[in-house]
């Protein structure tokens, strides 16, 4: 099994004022330590820039990378989001990286609110996800679209006019699909081929209610604790990691329990629930193999 890790698990997050950001030699020694040998990257500014510097930071410790979200806006018909991609597509490049995890970013920062799209801008957001998909794969890698909360693909409807409307694959976020009222299970039985990298997450399905009928912010449920250790939630991930591995899925999947840390967390702080979280998938895995 592929399994990596990401930095969000730490609570480093793209997100202005999100919470307190841990350096990265505690964040990449830890997910080396608990048993990971991948990650993504993170945010832009978590890791070195420079590509040179970048590869040599993964190389101490013993971790290579498999892609790195990158947020872009894709309806604006005035603005080119091949410019915002450029920068993190070099480093991914530089990093060995397989995969490009885009997301329809709203043009403002968070995940609280998003706007509504005309039809004019759909079609705009369209296709520039094939546009995207070209320009990764002119550079040796595979663009994915996460559909995510607060981005302009977020529920059911959205996900499925990606589906028809574009040739891009997806990132299966157990989560962020539950969140957003998508079944993850439903949809990895449904369009198997469309899967092509997974974010493992699990979560308190009350609070993803809450959020659902408008009484807490996205920000507000992560921070009350709305994403939990694997297995310890009510995202059914041994169903979707044995359909997925039952249809042939080949990708990574990237453990992913985002979290808000409001200071420097006492004892293993993150990292308990990272370990939690790897010996419950692999106990998945080897009963798939089994």
């Amino acid at each position: 099994m592929k399994l990596a890790g990401a930095p969000i698990s730490w609570g480093v997050c793209e997100v202005p004022g999100w919470g307190h950001q841990l350096p990265p030699e505690r964040v990449l020694a830890e997910m080396a330590g608990s048993g990971l040998t991948a990650t993504e990257l993170g945010p832009e500014g978590f890791l070195p820039s420079d590509t040179a510097e970048l590869v040599d930071t993964l190389d101490r410790f013993g971790l290579r990378c498999v892609g790195g979200f990158v947020p872009v806006v894709l309806f604006d018909e005035s603005h080119d989001p091949a410019d915002d991609l450029a920068g993190p597509l070099d480093s991914l490049v530089a990093a060995g990286a397989g995969v490009v995890v885009l997301a329809a970013a709203t043009g403002a920062d968070g995940y609280d609110a998003r706007p509504e799209l005309s039809e004019r801008q759909w079609e705009t957001l369209l296709t520039n996800l094939d546009r995207l998909t070209e320009v990764v794969a002119e550079r040796g890698l595979k663009a994915v679209l996460h559909p995510h909360v607060g981005t302009m693909v977020e529920n059911r409807a959205e996900v499925d006019r990606v589906l028809a409307g574009s040739r891009i694959p997806l990132c299966l976020d157990t989560g962020h699909l539950l969140i957003g009222g998508t079944d993850p299970l439903q949809l990895a039985r449904q369009v198997p081929e469309r899967v092509q990298h997974c974010h493992l997450k699990d979560v308190d399905a009350a609070l993803a209610a809450r959020v659902q009928a408008g009484e807490l912010t996205y920000t507000e449920a992560v921070a009350a604790g709305m994403y939990v250790p694997l297995g310890q939630g009510d995202v059914d991930i041994a169903g979707i990691v044995t359909a997925l591995q039952d249809s042939g899925f080949d990708g990574w999947y990237v453990m992913e329990q985002d979290t808000i840390l409001t200071g420097e967390p006492e004892g293993e702080g993150p990292l308990a629930d990272v370990r939690a979280s790897v010996a419950f998938v692999t106990g998945v895995v080897a009963g798939v193999t089994a």
